[in-house]
């Protein structure tokens, strides 16, 4: 398989994950997000130095992580964190269809930071795609409400963390090790408060310290395949994927979790899959002129 096939798999893998996490954190919503957010960090890092040592990388985790690409990790490390966040917070608190919007935005992003910043180019056919799909987005944005908010800090503390990863001169193993490392203390410092004050929500029920624990292969997976996809693929191209995983999350925030979908929803849903639709086809087009 070529580098661009590779690419599309590992990115349609992870957006598939993605697009089921609503229904993980639903069954954690009796626990604050910050405290999910901190054992997401300190499960992950353990998942990760254990694959760090198992493959031996840790020397060269080592002399990648420095200068200027450990600077842009602890960018990174920032944006992911402010997207866990925030993620968390909307599926706890039903707003499960307003993230998804953050994820239907972010593709427009993804292009935006192509073109803009990485020089890659877009076609006729392409341009008029991801116009049919702003347009969508802008629908849904405007006549959604109040909580826009959560899709514009979700999009774009996303869209520019894909960028900052594929600038950083690190692998996917090692980026997220760093990243992950570089967020264990402060959320140590939550999980140390909140065993303080004595609302922590770990060691009370084995079933619920279980799927704490299991938060951090749900967190690394994607992220290591997303990282992986990032340097295989152009960014235009990785960004327009990623409507895969909002739709399977507004699937759900309607049909298991019942939150109301209005007319809005259904005019801007049509239209970024329309879009989609003419990006593939363009994208066909150039591939048999090829």
């Amino acid at each position: 398989m070529s580098e661009h096939g590779k690419g599309l798999w590992l990115a349609v893998v992870a957006y598939v994950l993605w697009g089921g996490l609503p229904l993980f954190f639903k069954l954690l919503h009796a626990v604050p997000s910050l405290q999910i957010l901190a054992h997401r960090v300190v499960w992950s890092l353990l998942l990760l130095l254990l694959a760090v040592v198992v493959l031996r990388r840790g020397k060269a985790i080592r002399a990648a992580a420095r200068g200027q690409t450990l600077a842009l990790l602890v960018v990174s490390a920032a944006l992911i964190a402010i997207n866990w966040l925030t993620y968390i917070w909307s599926v706890g608190n039903a707003h499960v269809i307003e993230a998804s919007l953050g994820y239907f935005i972010n593709p427009l992003v993804n292009v935006a930071l192509g073109v803009a910043l990485l020089g890659e180019r877009v076609g006729r056919m392409q341009w008029v795609a991801i116009g049919v799909a702003a347009l969508g987005v802008v629908v849904m944005a405007v006549a959604g409400g109040g909580s826009v908010w959560i899709s514009l800090v979700l999009a774009f503390s996303f869209g520019v963390y894909g960028y900052v990863r594929k600038i950083a001169a690190i692998d996917p193993l090692g980026g997220l090790t760093v990243e992950t490392l570089l967020l264990t203390a402060p959320a140590l410092v939550v999980l140390g408060m909140a065993m303080g004050d004595g609302t922590a929500a770990f060691g009370d029920d084995r079933r619920l310290d279980l799927m704490l624990v299991a938060a951090g292969a749900i967190t690394a997976a994607p992220l290591l395949l997303y990282a992986a996809a990032a340097k295989r693929l152009k960014y235009t191209t990785l960004g327009l994927l990623q409507y895969i995983a909002p739709t399977l999350q507004l699937i759900q925030a309607v049909l298991l979790f019942g939150e109301p979908l209005r007319w809005f929803h259904a005019v801007a849903f049509g239209l970024i899959w329309a879009g989609c639709a003419l990006y593939a086809l363009a994208g066909w087009r150039n591939a048999k002129a090829a």
